[in-house]
């Protein structure tokens, strides 16, 4: 509803004895015909315009312009891992971790399809409760060994096996986020174990074309750094890795240089002589397997500075970005 005051100005509509109305212009008529038949053609060409990406120089803004998609984003000797030792403790995060895990530069989310990766947590959460049954001993191809450990633990109890089942999970997101098929051996969905044994057997019944086995030492306080080990030229009884030695030397090496690169830590200062490379034969998930598999010491977590960053969430997503870069590097080949 419009308002008029007492005074309505000139030109207010709603008086009845305003000023008479302009003669209409004999041109007018003329020209809105010419304007109807013109806006749909301007509107059709802009329509066009916007469909074909605006002003096609590639630019992230005006019609057209597309964003990139998003990309998700109690102490023992171990039985095989290279450490001693075996609670929550850190900083208490599990699973993928905080923030977005990027995959490696340059590499497509589909650059491992058809590929297999079977990933080893070393130990398991709760094998402290089945001593009976870890310490069982199984066959690996050269003698027999315990099924099992409960592997070692920081000074505070962050234990061995609940870190390598966080970088596990770590792990798997990364190279999913690649493409490729990951299996774990174990996700601290059974009671104990497996046993060394079974856990090369799942690598070598998967096809796998790549076995990672996650492991932190429990070395002498002071003795500090991470180093992979790798199979030894193995023929005895049920053991035979004559033919996995060179491509699992290629992964391990691959994995060590990209876990330096994406840590900052440093191969360790009392195994390998700096390489931060071992090779070893005393091993059944290395003994008994028939793909390229290697094993990887993060670090000692009977060292306090050591023992500060594998208690990290943010250094152990650096962890699972190292070897996931080893891993895809060795795989594209």
């Amino acid at each position: 509803m419009s308002y008029a005051g007492s005074n309505p100005g000139p030109f207010d509509p709603s008086d009845p004895f305003g000023p008479p109305r302009p003669r209409r212009s004999p041109l007018r008529r003329p020209l809105t015909v010419a304007l109807a038949a013109l806006v749909p053609g301007a509107l059709l060409g802009w329509l066009a315009y916007g469909a074909l990406g605006g002003t096609g120089d590639g630019g992230t803004e005006g019609p057209g312009a597309g964003a990139a998609p998003s990309v998700l984003s109690s102490p023992a000797n171990g039985s095989d891992g290279a450490g001693s030792g075996g609670g929550a403790g850190g900083d208490g995060k599990t699973g993928v971790g905080t923030g977005t895990a990027s995959a490696p530069a340059g590499s497509g989310a589909t650059s491992l399809r058809g590929k297999v990766v079977v990933i080893d947590p070393g130990h398991n959460p709760t094998n402290y409760q089945h001593t009976a049954d870890i310490n069982r001993k199984v066959d690996i191809g050269t003698n027999r060994k315990e099924c099992d450990t409960t592997g070692t633990s920081t000074n505070s109890g962050y234990s061995e096996a609940e870190f390598t089942l966080d970088v596990a999970h770590r792990l798997r997101t990364l190279l999913q986020q690649q493409g490729a098929t990951v299996r774990l051996t174990q996700d601290g969905d059974r009671p104990f174990g497996p046993c060394v044994d079974e856990r090369a057997r799942i690598g070598n019944a998967a096809h796998a074309d790549a076995v990672v086995s996650i492991h932190a030492d429990g070395a002498r306080a002071g003795q500090r750094g991470f180093h992979v080990i790798l199979p030894g030229a193995v023929h005895e009884g049920g053991a035979d890795t004559r033919a996995i030695v060179g491509p699992s030397k290629d992964l391990g090496k691959l994995v060590a240089g990209d876990f330096t690169r994406a840590t900052g830590t440093s191969p360790s200062d009392y195994v390998g002589d700096g390489t931060g490379l071992v090779t070893r034969e005393d091993l059944g998930g290395l003994n008994l397997s028939t793909v390229p598999k290697v094993f990887i010491e993060c670090g000692n977590m009977r060292d306090t500075k050591d023992a500060a960053l594998l208690t990290s969430g943010a250094w152990r997503q650096k962890a699972a970005q190292g070897i996931s870069e080893g891993i895809v590097s060795f795989l594209r080949g």
